[in-house]
């Protein structure tokens, strides 16, 4: 008796050939619809399923391989007698080699005018069905879910005339994979299309998009996974157009300067060192507001990312060709531009798509033994009900420091605290175990700068001892959450040196 092969694909890449191949090597094809048709036009011998099963497909073609021909010969195991003995009492042929893959689900909710009842139509059930089956019975059965893997297949069965039981595990892994990674793509559409904001478990799915050279220190391997149908408007979907590839720290440096840079829609350019925030300059051109980024901190912006919102030309090229960058963001590059920043072998130039910044992600956060999920901290100064607590009102130009310091200090480690001018940050303080050691460390950097600038800080002044010291450097402004239970110190404080001081009423941890 022939053996049997089931061949029933939505992508049909490569399937006509794998097919010719199994029939040259004396296997009998089974397939349905639409893969049955493209063989039989390419003159590959087929057996239609139904024809097996002595049963039609039946509700639009939802139902045409749950059937006991079909997976009593993908179950049954080949070697064990009570099996055989039911196989033949039946008039059941076993099934030696499955290749499915699923109804393009993924592709289907990815159309932006994708109606429920589209997704739901493109929910295989069939075809997991026959992959579980036969993944289950890899002992006996090999499973394809990727074409990729057709070749190896192939070339087993020419030289030995069986596929090795260590590929045909590696296989049912894979398909496994594949089946997980569809019902979670599944349960994920569902649960949004229900309204479930916390249901009671999460399955996220994500696929290999780089293996790394080592993780945050050498000793420690890792990887870089991309999440299907994730924001374009990010490092996993950045194209890379010149320098080696990136490695663990940065990709995080990367998105941290990514999430700061998009707060602003003027001009602005930002300077990440190890996830925080090193230089950040606002102006009318991005050539200007590189300069004040790289004003803020001309040390620590060595060895750093750089993140820009506007094209860059080949005048700030020549800019950011003067220093060591690892990596440059931008919408775009000129021609002119790339010449002079490739002629550094190992800088990498990024470009991410800043018109499509759509729904904010999640944050996912691994615990041992856990996972933390929360929603990305989208509230703005636009979203606030901003008081101002003290006596005296900020200027129009505090207005614009503090403004430029809120939207800082959001992004920076906490404890975290920020000085500003209406430009360009001064100073940073960053990841601090208590709030006056961060603006002791801020308003060192900022030195003389300090005097008539604005601070701001991520949460509240459990003491007027930040006002204090913020007074004794020049600061004339500062933008806080408030709601300490000590707030009439600070406010006291502030008013005692005459420093306007605006509440806003939310904080802006950032762990």
């Amino acid at each position: 008796m022939k053996k049997r092969a089931l061949i029933s694909v939505s992508d049909k890449s490569g399937i006509v050939d794998f097919a010719k191949e199994l029939v040259a090597l004396g296997y009998e094809i089974l397939s349905t619809g639409g893969t049955k048709k493209a063989l039989e036009e390419n003159n590959v011998p087929v057996i239609g399923v139904e024809a097996v099963t002595g049963f039609p497909e039946i509700l639009e073609g939802r139902v045409k391989t749950l059937h006991p021909f079909i997976h009593g010969g993908l179950l049954a195991k080949h070697d064990k007698e009570d099996h055989k003995k039911q196989l033949e009492e039946q008039n059941i042929s076993p099934i030696h080699i499955v290749c499915v893959n699923l109804y393009p689900f993924q592709q289907t909710i990815a159309k932006p005018d994708v109606t429920p009842e589209d997704a739901i139509e493109n929910i295989d059930i069939g075809g997991p069905t026959m992959l579980r089956a036969a993944a289950k019975n890899h002992e006996y059965v090999t499973v394809l879910v990727d074409s990729q893997d057709y070749e190896k297949v192939i070339t087993q069965l020419k030289e030995t005339g069986e596929v090795s039981l260590e590929t045909r595990r590696k296989l049912a892994a894979k398909v496994f994979r594949h089946t997980a990674s569809y019902d979670a793509l599944i349960s994920q559409y569902m649960t949004d299309l229900a309204g479930e904001e916390q249901p009671e478990r999460v399955t996220f799915t994500y696929e290999l998009k780089q293996s790394l050279r080592y993780g945050e220190n050498p000793h420690q391997k890792a990887s870089f996974y991309e999440k299907p149908l994730g924001s374009e408007f990010s490092i996993a979907r950045a194209k890379q157009l010149h320098g080696k590839e990136l490695s663990y720290n940065n990709i995080r440096d990367a998105d941290a300067a990514l999430q700061i840079v998009k707060e602003f829609k003027d001009p602005a350019a930002v300077a990440v060192k190890h996830m925080n925030p090193c230089g950040v300059g606002t102006a009318s051109t991005i050539e200007e507001a590189y300069a004040r980024a790289y004003k803020a901190d001309p040390v620590s912006i060595f060895g750093g990312i750089i993140a820009l919102n506007r094209e860059v030309d080949v005048k700030l090229a020549e800019s950011l060709h003067e220093i060591f960058l690892e990596i440059v963001i931008a919408p775009s590059f000129t021609q002119e531009a790339l010449k002079v920043l490739t002629s550094k072998k190992n800088i990498r130039l990024l470009t991410v798509p800043f018109d499509q910044q759509g729904k904010a992600e999640r944050v996912l956060t691994s615990v041992e033994g856990g996972l933390l999920m929360q929603d990305l901290d989208t509230y703005s100064l636009d979203n606030a009900e901003l008081k101002v607590a003290t006596d005296r009102e900020p200027t129009a130009e505090e207005w614009d420091a503090m403004k430029l310091g809120w939207k800082v200090v959001k992004h920076v480690k906490s404890n975290a605290i920020v000085v500003t001018n209406n430009e360009m940050t001064l100073g940073v303080g960053a990841g601090q175990m208590n709030r006056v050691g961060a603006a002791k460390i801020a308003l060192e950097q900022a030195g003389e700068k300090a005097k008539g600038a604005a601070l701001a800080s991520d949460a509240f002044f459990p003491m007027d001892d930040t006002v204090e010291a913020a007074a004794q450097a020049g600061i004339t402004a500062i933008i806080q959450p408030g709601g300490s239970i000590r707030d009439e110190d600070s406010i006291k404080k502030a008013n005692e040196y005459g420093i306007a001081m605006v509440f806003t009423g939310v904080r802006h941890f950032k762990h």
